[in-house]
């Protein structure tokens, strides 16, 4: 399967477009360790990202480069909001 060519400017505005949202977020820690959160997108600048976790004693890194994001270290999605009806 080819991948589709991304490149770091289209990385950066996919990630601003998800600026003051929920994000879920999926970190590749490697030897098939994963760690995954729920969070507000909170900045975005020119070299990373910073996500807040919903979690208050969630201990982990919470900013990221957008290179990590490009190699698949990172996956960064909104959530989806249910409609309660």
């Amino acid at each position: 399967m080819i991948k589709r060519n991304n490149d770091i400017g289209f990385i950066k505005k996919t990630i601003a477009d998800y600026f003051r949202t929920q994000v879920d977020v999926t970190v590749n820690l490697g030897r098939n360790k994963t760690q995954r959160f729920c969070g507000e997108l909170s900045g975005v600048y020119p070299a990373l990202f910073t996500v807040r976790p919903n979690d208050k004693n969630y201990l982990g890194k919470t900013s990221y480069s957008y290179a990590e994001v490009l190699c698949g270290n990172v996956t960064v999605r909104p959530v989806k909001k249910e409609n309660a009806e």
